[in-house]
């Protein structure tokens, strides 16, 4: 464990009407893509958020709850506590081409991953699913790395109409040698994990549960028998084979089950 490091906000951009990305003045170079770190704000709370990029230190957070509302009235020059990397990052096969599917915020990690995956000139593919237009997030930055990339709405109004899951169920017909890297609504992966399964696809997906420490002192994070914070958040799909909670349950602050809808 390490104590937080108080940093100051550099840049502040403005995704969606609830979705603000933030830029620190701190470098993560250790960071693996899927990883997490803590961000702590003085008598308000701690909370885990995806690294979108390492160097400086960039993550995206939905406006969600008094945390979230709380960072997100900050301005460039306020200061933030942070202290990480923590947890199991996505681990990229060398030998396929990466198909990421992400689904709403689920897209930061999943920025690291392909400009990770560029690097090694790993064929990168990108589908992200939103409810509609102004809710898609990341893509001029995903264009500006040349990958491939595919949109769905739910309305229709960018993209396929549609579930992203769809697109994703397409490319696996096609049967190229792909690994699939998913962010996104539990339900959403828990979809990506039966299509995976049935066409024998690798899979990796990043799952979100309550944190209160992040290196599994608390227990609060728990998955069936696994630690989010610690065996994840990114977890294979043979990980998840049998998990009960996969997709059903989470917990509160408390510690009681509460269902996924």
């Amino acid at each position: 464990m390490s104590l937080p490091e108080v940093v100051r906000i550099v840049e502040v951009w403005d995704e969606t009407r609830t979705i603000r990305t933030f830029v620190f003045d701190a470098q993560v170079p250790e960071a693996e893509p899927g990883q997490f770190v803590m961000l702590w704000l003085p008598e308000i709370d701690e909370k885990p958020f995806a690294v979108a990029q390492p160097d400086p230190l960039m993550v995206t957070v939905a406006r969600v709850g008094p945390f979230s509302a709380a960072l997100h009235a900050l301005e460039v020059g306020d200061r933030v506590g942070w202290r990480g990397p923590y947890g199991v990052g996505y681990r990229l096969h060398e030998d396929r081409s990466a198909l990421l599917v992400a689904g709403g915020y689920g897209v930061g990690p999943l920025y690291f991953l392909a400009k990770r995956a560029v690097e090694r000139g790993i064929p990168v593919s990108v589908a992200i699913g939103a409810r509609r237009a102004l809710d898609l997030l990341y893509l001029e930055r995903f264009a500006e790395l040349g990958v491939d990339l595919v949109v769905a709405t739910d309305d229709g109004s960018a993209g396929e109409r549609g579930y992203v899951t769809e697109l994703v169920a397409q490319a696996l017909v096609a049967g190229a040698p792909l690994a699939v890297y998913a962010c996104g609504p539990e339900l959403m992966q828990v979809a990506l994990h039966r299509l995976c399964r049935e066409h024998g696809v690798p899979a990796q997906f990043s799952l979100e549960r309550y944190m209160k420490c992040g290196f599994g002192i608390c227990g609060q994070c728990a998955l069936d028998d696994l630690l989010v914070c610690q065996d994840g958040p990114v977890l294979t799909g043979e990980q998840l084979e049998g998990v009960r909670d996969f997709g059903r349950w989470h917990r509160s602050a408390t510690g009681r089950a509460l269902p996924i809808y």
